[in-house]
């Protein structure tokens, strides 16, 4: 465990003894006997005892950060606060989920995107989706680009083309979760991991996640000549929303 010091910095000279014996004594000599107990139990034992006394703040979420950062899973945090609440009541349980599920965050989102990883939001095209996007470039030449897009559940791509005079177009490869895919006047398609979608330049379609569900592809964009994105309407939430009714999303 890294040496504290955050007694020594938030109180400096005003409780100097304090802040020594909770920076030297408590976080060091306690908390480094390791050989008694190990850090992730010890971290356990700090959780259950700060959720039991109703000291849900701060001191808290820096405790479960701790915890996650000494080898408690997810799982495990959810398992430990659901038993802690049969003794330590309800409401402290509930306050303790909130916070456990925001130090969590960052690995829900991690589980996403496939084997190549979830990768940044999509920002520079936002605004041709409704709903997150994530996108991870696995590779781009100067005639060839191959990306990770995810999708969050519910989110979609507007109505777009490919255009091109001679061959382009792109190719989907789905790597995760569940997706659709349609073309203008045809049936919704429904996307599933190993699915492979190619699109024709200038065709006119959209893709995206089904409602309850994260969604993975590959995008490959095929090289040809004089191509370009075209992006159109967006897919309203009556359109999607109908679809969903039709669709089932097991």
């Amino acid at each position: 465990m890294e040496k504290q010091t955050a007694g020594r910095e938030k109180l400096g000279d005003f409780a100097n003894k304090f802040a020594q014996l909770n920076d030297d004594v408590l976080f060091g000599e306690v908390w480094s006997r390791e050989d008694k107990l190990s850090l992730k139990i010890r971290t356990i034992i700090t959780v259950t005892a700060l959720v039991s006394k109703g000291f849900v703040d701060d001191s808290l979420k820096y405790h479960i950060q701790n915890a996650k950062n000494n080898g408690v899973s997810k799982e495990e945090m959810a398992e430990i606060i659901t038993h802690i609440a049969f003794y330590a009541g309800w409401p402290n349980a509930w306050a303790a989920f909130n916070i456990a599920k925001e130090v969590y965050k960052e690995d829900d989102l991690n589980t996403h995107g496939g084997f190549l990883g979830l990768g940044e939001k999509n920002i520079e095209y936002e605004k041709y989706f409704i709903g997150t996007s994530y996108l991870k470039q696995v590779a781009k030449t100067t005639n060839l680009s191959i990306n990770n897009v995810t999708f969050e559940p519910r989110c979609r791509n507007n109505w777009h083309i490919h255009h091109s005079t001679r061959d382009g177009g792109q190719i989907l490869i789905c790597i995760s979760g569940n997706g659709l895919y349609q073309e203008e006047g045809k049936e919704v398609k429904r996307l599933k991991e190993g699915d492979v979608v190619v699109i024709n330049p200038n065709v006119k379609h959209w893709h995206g996640a089904t409602p309850n569900g994260w969604f993975s592809h590959i995008a490959i964009e095929v090289p040809g000549e004089n191509t370009s994105n075209e992006w159109l309407e967006p897919v309203s939430d009556e359109y999607y929303d109908l679809i969903a009714k039709e669709e089932s999303y097991d």
